[in-house]
Order: C-alpha cells, then structure tokens, then sequence
C-alpha cells in the first residue's frame, strides 16, 4: 500500500520554506553594505552604486582601502588593509579598486602593500590576489614565523581573471589582459595578452597588423547595432521563446505527440 501523503506537512513546509527564502532575501539587501549604508565600515573612498554583498567575508584597513563608483564585490569576499586590523598605515590608500569593478564570490584581496586594480576588471569566483608572500630564509625557523615579502601589485583596466586564478607579489598586468581559470601570475604581464597555467606563460597576444596570434579558434561575436534599445531587446528574447514554444509545439505534432 502506498503512503498517504500528509496534505497539511507538505503544505506548511511550503510556507516555511517560502519564508525562510524571504526572511534570507531581507537579511542579504539589509546586511549589503553601499556608501549611503556603510554600517560600521569607514572605507577611505566608497563611489556611487558601489556594493559589498552580504554575508561580507574579513574585512579590515577599510580607512586605507578606495573603492571605485559601480563597484560588485560578491559575497564572502575577503578585503584587507595591512599585516593586520587597527594598524595605522599612513596617509596614502594601500588598496585602489577602480570603477565598474566585480569581485566574484569568495574572492580575496590582501593588501599589505599597494595594490591597484583599473577600472571595468571583472574577476570570477575564489581569485586570490596578494601584495605579500612568505619567506623560508631560515631553514631551523618555521616558516609562518619568519618576516614575509612584500611588493606591489597592479592590474591594469579592462582584465578579465577566471575562476581560482593567484595574482602573486610583484605581478604586473597590463590593460585588457585574460587570465585563465587556475593560473597563478607572477611578473609582468604584456597589455592585450592571454595568459595560462602555473606559472603563467602567454599563449596569445594581440598584434595589430596580423591580431590575435595564435588566431582565435571561435568566430568575434555579432555587435548589437547601434540605435539598439533594451525594450527592443528584451522584445526580440521574448519573440525567440515564442518561437521556440511554437517550434517545439511542431515537432511534437509531428511525432504524434500533440
């Protein structure tokens, strides 16, 4: 004999799920932090439409950390400013994050000396950046005991970081740079250039006689025309699922199905 389903459990789970995802939805906008709800952070600089999503990851220096105007920064993303919080670091930022910059959930960004990220970077998820590496020098003293290294990082405006990449002490990345997925970057990176593996190596650039060598394996997408709106836009995706519908609808005839 089959069960007999409980009408009423399975209706008030319904209505305690429905408002623990409503109760989270309210929790993340309030818990977000913005230039006009800063909560108990005092960035250094903090541009219009920026937004730290909620639950924020550790963040501290915030008084020398400058964040850009229509900034994304995902959720568990880590910003610091020095060795450790309530030092005091002088009068110049140690971290600059440019205009239009998105930080993919999970992300770290550790400052303990300068680093500058241009404006419109778009990081994925779980990248670590870090302006501080340690030192093994002294074989007889563990290694997290002894002083690190420090040198600054910058990254230049218009990159695109994939997932899980590492931006090592020292690293140099020129303007409209692809790093791959995993890559771990040290040194200096060519503007215009891609970049893979570990250690990162370029392994395409953009020449402007011959562009892309090696030439790109996909064709350029289509650029939408200009005079374009986005109510044309989003009129033009809802006739291509009214399309798809009807076509489906069809070949479902066809088979004998309808």
């Amino acid at each position: 004999m089959p069960e007999r389903k409980n009408t009423f459990s399975s209706r008030r789970r319904r209505i305690v799920q429905r408002a623990v995802h409503s109760g989270w939805s309210w929790v993340q906008r309030t818990g977000s932090v913005t230039a006009d709800r800063p909560g108990r952070f005092r960035f250094g600089a903090m541009g219009t439409g920026t937004r730290l999503a909620f639950p924020l990851g550790t963040v501290f220096g915030e008084p020398w950390i400058h964040l850009g105007a229509h900034c994304i920064i995902g959720e568990q993303v880590t910003l610091t400013a020095g060795l450790m919080p309530d030092l005091d670091l002088g009068p110049e930022p140690i971290l600059r994050i440019g205009d239009g910059v998105v930080l993919g959930r999970g992300s770290h960004v550790i400052a303990d000396t300068t680093v500058t990220i241009g404006d419109d970077c778009y990081f994925g998820p779980y990248v670590y950046i870090t302006s501080t590496n340690h030192s093994y020098d002294d074989p007889h003293q563990p290694i997290g005991k002894q002083w690190p290294r420090m040198e600054p990082v910058s990254i230049g405006p218009g990159c695109w970081i994939g997932t899980g990449a590492v931006i090592l002490p020292g690293a140099r990345i020129g303007r409209n740079v692809v790093v791959a997925a995993g890559a771990v970057v040290r040194g200096a990176v060519p503007d215009h250039s891609v970049v893979a593996g570990a250690p990162a190596r370029v392994v395409r650039s953009w020449d402007p006689v011959a562009g892309w060598q090696p030439p790109l394996r996909t064709p350029a997408p289509v650029p939408i025309p200009d005079g374009v709106t986005p109510e044309q836009l989003l009129a033009l995706a809802d006739l291509d699922e009214d399309e798809e519908s009807t076509s489906g609808f069809a070949e479902r005839a066809a088979g004998g199905e309808a």
